[in-house]
Order: structure tokens, then sequence, then C-alpha cells
């Protein structure tokens, strides 16, 4: 008895919704509506690309964009995001260019010093000569 009155509580609003979304008459609901029908995918024209908005630092923009990391008891950073390049200025306020490495790319950068940076979504991987990489965080 228990298991009649599952199958049919389960099933029955299951139905009742199938029902609602087949048309009464039998006729499918494209030739009842006064639209003209679609066009068939293989004549339809290619969609559209999608509009990607960037937030962060991943990809070159047209205007320059500033973000601060946190890198740790070692302070903070500021990027300035150029495009093809960023502009870095430590906590000491020292600036250093880093050009794209290589240069088709918007997320390793290198700078003349042989200091390098990978932008990763919200995260700096800062690895300076002689120093362990270090890890900063907007």
């Amino acid at each position: 008895m228990a298991v009649r009155r599952m199958v049919w509580v389960c099933v029955f609003p299951l139905l009742v919704t199938v029902a609602a979304c087949v048309p009464q008459d039998g006729a499918p609901k494209a030739a009842n509506s006064p639209a003209p029908a679609q066009p068939s995918i293989a004549a339809a024209a290619p969609p559209a690309a999608a509009t990607k908005i960037t937030t962060d630092l991943t990809a070159p923009r047209s205007g320059t964009g500033t973000a601060t990391y946190r890198c740790g008891n070692n302070g903070m950073i500021a990027i300035q995001n150029l495009g093809t390049s960023l502009r870095v200025v430590g906590s000491d306020g020292t600036a250093e260019e880093f050009a794209a490495s290589p240069a088709s790319q918007s997320s390793r950068y290198q700078a003349a010093t042989h200091d390098a940076i990978v932008i990763d979504g919200s995260e700096a991987l800062v690895m300076k000569k002689g120093s362990t990489p270090q890890t900063c965080k907007r």
C-alpha cells in the first residue's frame, strides 16, 4: 500500500506536467502559431561571437588598468596593464617594465632583468632572480 502511494505521489505530478506541455489537438505548436517557420540550421547564418567582458589582467585591454596584489609579509605590488606589457610598482616605490613573453599571449611577462610575472586570474606569481617564487593575491 505504501509503495503504491509513493509511486502515485511521484509519478502523477510528472504525468500532469507532461500532459500540460503537449497540445490537446495533437498538432505541433509551431503549426498553430501565426509566426513564420524558423529556417533550418543549415540555412541559418552563423551566430555572432559573444562579447567577452574582461575583469582581470589576463587579457590585454585597449586602456590601462591597475590592480593591487598582496604578497604575504613582503608587502604589496601594483600591476598596471599596458596592453602588451606590464608596469609593476613595488611597495618600495620602484617601477619595472615587463614585456609579454612570448608577445602573442597575455599571462606571462618578463623584464630585462630576467624577473618574470605570470598572471592567473586573481593571482600573480612573481619570480625574481635569485629569490624563491612568490604568489601574490588580489
